[in-house]
């Protein structure tokens, strides 16, 4: 199969089990995975709450599936996006699925997909039943993904007034230097009686969440199994294996970006950095304080 990074993905996403306020974070999110070269979302697009999703697919580029409901308490969707997986399995073009839901329905789905040796990625809200969650690869909440996007959007705007303050000082500077002597005294008393804006006591990162104990065992108890003589291992093999233990494990889930900084902030492990061949290159090592 492919490295990772350049999967060829099927993104299938059931739009009535899928919140349309996220769908710009989910498709970054896909991308961390590999390249979506199919993009496709089901409902019932006659139905009027349905239009608000129109400028979300044009700008992301995702084909609109119609199905209609030909019942009344059925869900014909989940039964047309399940043969289209189906189709797309056996035409050979992608080497994963990205299921977004919050459907147990899609369960036996994820299952057959990954029996045929398809990496499936679900992605769906907190309240997913757990079948669902553990028949995946890999789950990713989508409260995280946008939380990690607005993050993103707010650090971009940040910078963008940093970079427009920046601006302004350098213009007031120019035009400083070509004023009159007297009239630049004037200014430089001026800006020393206006005093600077007060320091928002908010601003900075925001505190990581508390990393509950079953997590913390089940990352210790992943690192013995991957231990050597010395009770090291990898942070790469330690990040692998807690995933394929509990699909829906992620730092972000606890406040962290990375499983590094998430360890680096639990006393009972020990970090080691060790320098690669390649000087830009480290690889990092951690043991269990408690297990040498």
């Amino acid at each position: 199969m492919a490295q990772e990074k350049d999967l060829r993905l099927a993104v299938l996403i059931d739009a009535e089990n899928a919140p349309r306020s996220a769908i710009r974070d989910v498709m970054a999110e896909v991308a961390v995975y590999g390249t979506p070269t199919i993009k496709r979302i089901y409902g019932d697009w006659t139905t009027p709450n349905m239009a608000s999703w129109k400028p979300l697919l044009l700008e992301n580029a995702i084909t609109p599936i119609q199905q209609y409901g030909y019942t009344t308490g059925k869900n014909s969707t989940d039964s047309a996006m399940i043969i289209d997986a189906m189709d797309v399995l056996y035409s050979g073009r992608v080497d994963g699925f990205v299921l977004v839901s919050s459907d147990s329905d899609f369960t036996r789905l994820a299952i057959r997909l990954r029996e045929a040796g398809m990496k499936v990625y679900g992605m769906g809200e907190r309240k997913t039943p757990s079948p669902f969650i553990v028949a995946c690869d890999k789950f990713v909440y989508i409260e995280v993904i946008r939380a990690a996007g607005e993050k993103a959007r707010a650090q971009q705007a940040a910078q963008e007034k940093q970079e427009e303050r920046e601006r302004q000082e350098a213009a007031k500077e120019k035009t400083a230097a070509k004023e009159p002597p007297a009239k630049k005294k004037g200014a430089r008393k001026k800006a020393e009686e206006t005093p600077e804006p007060p320091v928002s006591e908010s601003s900075g990162p925001e505190p990581a969440c508390a990393v509950p104990g079953e997590i913390v065992e089940l990352i210790a108890d992943s690192l013995e199994i991957l231990a050597d003589e010395d009770g090291y291992a990898f942070m790469g093999d330690l990040g692998n294996l807690l995933v394929k233990k509990q699909p829906d494990f992620d730092p972000r889930n606890f406040g962290f970006s990375k499983l590094t900084q998430l360890v680096k902030s639990l006393d009972r492990f020990e970090v080691n950095v060790r320098q690669s061949s390649l000087p830009h290159i480290k690889h990092i090592y951690l043991r269990d304080k408690k297990r040498k």
